[in-house]
């Protein structure tokens, strides 16, 4: 049964192209349960009559029964569109010609160690624990570290603890609601000429006793309930996927943290040498202007370019205590319990053999894009919602029990009593409410459609960028390689000139500063070549599907959960 509105079937105006064979659902629909009834024993005195009072209850109960089994028989009565996730991008490659490994003109041994060259592996699965490939035995420590400590990712265990939670609660909504309740009061009643209600003008005061059982139920007829589930299983999902995005973005921080100051170590490495370099020469200007070999110019030029180099030390040294504080907060510790831990380039390995997947798969392992799919089938669910607002809504409520005077009557037939009721509500004027909320549905489901579509094509940019990137850092580890060597040689030979006297010290201190800049710039091109490594591993997904990051849920404690 499918139920339309003024001719039209929202689920035409709203399906999305299918792949069923493509969307692989987290979450299974739970078949509906049955409805448990707990009774407490009562004192043998009243005991039996309660249990014969409870005959009309029963009787209530199997209407409640009747009831129950409804949602099973009114469930393929659902309006509005039916969600069938996106078809994948036509797209066979991303880039535009086909893709080249990231090769050096020549193969080149980096100070920091390795190779620079890389081989991509297309169609190669992503591994779970990515961050393992670079072969530091700290980094895996701290990662392992981090994914234990970290607040964020309790605060994404608990996000998906409430979806499910507010899941399970929508289930009810689909069953009756049994509500049992006893009412004893002791009263007075006019006496003399007024006859009593008892009909014994002679008894001024007695009690009356009156248990009894409610069942209340809204029958999903058009599966405006069954949406709302849909919709929250939905909001579930996106919390699936947003918790996967934080156990990437936090694994991905920290390796990134520690390239960061790995680089940070080898600039600081440099910045020192350089100086000791510039204090040896500038000891060695104060012998010779003290024997009058050279000009007192020359030592103040000197002094200048140590001074200059001296003032990159320190913003150098505040970026590695900055950066160890970041590490020390991603693994869930306070600045003053700093990791211990340290990182430098030549303790990390470049991943050789770098996967590439698919284009058909990445929009199956981005969490992002999957957190946006499902941010589509919320918004699909909640148009069914708005359209069974709009139709009648259903309500039948039972009761049954017993009265009497004392308790030991309340097992008498005629002290029993049930009846029940239904009545049905349709919305006739509004003044448009809920067409126009409706509408808002609708353009909802249109705007987590055009976003879908936004993430998929930056997830795919996110990929391209990454690759585009790691061609280029192989050839400038290369380049930045054959510079500091061809820099480090220039400055040996042009140490010797100066000592024997054939240049003059500006040729010095020109030599000093290229070799400065070079393995500056030989640092920071191998740490980049790292980061762009972990930028692809986390462009990809991360291998979230290789691990489980989702923690069971907690123990239920609750004695009477159905309540």
């Amino acid at each position: 049964m499918r139920a339309t509105q003024a001719g039209e079937s929202v689920a035409d105006a709203h399906a999305v192209a299918l792949t069923p064979a493509a969307h692989h659902r987290l979450y299974e629909r739970r078949s509906p349960g049955g409805i448990g009834l707990t009774m407490r024993r009562t004192t043998k005195a009243s005991g039996a009559a309660l249990r014969t009072a409870g005959v009309a209850a029963l009787r209530t109960a199997g209407v409640a029964a009747v009831l129950a089994a409804l949602p099973g028989l009114l469930g393929g009565c659902m309006v509005g569109p039916d969600f069938v996730p996106p078809t994948d991008p036509p797209v066979t490659r991303y880039t535009r010609e086909p893709l080249a490994n990231p090769t050096a003109t020549d193969t080149v041994t980096t100070r920091q160690g390795g190779s620079a060259d890389q081989n991509f592996i297309a169609g190669a699965d992503v591994p779970g624990q990515w961050w393992t490939l670079f072969h530091s035995a700290p980094l895996n420590r701290l990662v392992e570290e981090a994914l234990a400590n970290n607040p964020n990712l309790d605060a994404a265990q608990a996000a998906l603890r409430i979806a499910q939670q507010n899941v399970e609660a929508q289930r009810g909504t689909l069953f009756p609601v049994v509500t049992a309740n006893g009412l004893g009061s002791r009263q007075k009643v006019p006496g003399g000429a007024l006859q009593s209600p008892l009909n014994d003008q002679r008894q001024l005061f007695y009690s009356l006793y009156t248990p009894q059982v409610t069942v209340s139920f809204t029958p999903d007829v058009f599966g405006g309930n069954q949406r709302q589930i849909e919709s929250l299983e939905a909001q579930a999902e996106n919390q699936r996927f947003q918790l996967e995005a934080a156990y990437l973005s936090l694994t991905a921080n920290v390796v990134l943290a520690a390239i960061q100051e790995a680089s940070l170590r080898a600039q600081i490495d440099a910045t020192k040498r350089v100086i000791q370099a510039q204090t040896e020469v500038l000891t060695l200007y104060n012998k010779q202007l003290s024997l009058g070999q050279i000009a007192g110019a020359d030592v103040v030029v000197q002094q200048a370019a140590l001074s200059v180099s001296m003032q990159l030390l320190p913003p150098l040294e505040k970026q590695l205590a900055i950066q160890r504080n970041l590490l020390t907060a991603l693994v869930g510790r306070f600045p003053s319990e700093e990791i211990s831990q340290t990182f430098t380039l030549a303790s990390l390995r470049l991943p050789t053999r770098l996967p590439v997947s698919l284009p058909s798969n990445l929009v199956q392992q981005r969490p992002d894009v999957k957190a946006a799919e499902a941010n589509v089938m919320q918004a699909s669910a909640l148009v069914g919602v708005a359209v069974a607002n709009r139709l009648p809504q259903f309500n039948i409520t039972a009761n049954g029990g017993s009265s009497a005077v004392k308790i030991a009557q309340l097992a008498s037939s005629a002290a029993t009593f049930y009846g029940i009721v239904g009545t049905v509500a349709q919305p006739i004027f509004d003044a448009g409410t809920l067409f126009r909320r409706q509408r808002a549905a609708e353009e909802t489901l249109d705007q987590a459609q055009a976003q879908y579509r936004a993430v998929v094509i930056g997830a795919f940019q996110n990929v391209a960028d990454a690759l585009r990137a790691l061609q280029s850092d192989a050839q400038a580890v290369a380049a930045a390689a054959a510079a500091e060597k061809a820099t480090s040689q220039s400055l040996d030979l042009i140490r010797k000139q100066y000592t024997a006297g054939a240049i003059n010290s500006t040729q010095v201190l020109i030599a000093q500063q290229s070799y400065l800049s070079a393995i500056v710039t030989s640092a920071a091109a191998r740490a980049n070549q790292y980061a762009d490594t972990a930028a692809l591993f986390q462009a990809l997904g991360g291998g979230w599907w290789n691990r489980n990051d989702v923690r069971p849920p907690k123990r239920e404690r609750d004695p009477a959960p159905f309540l």
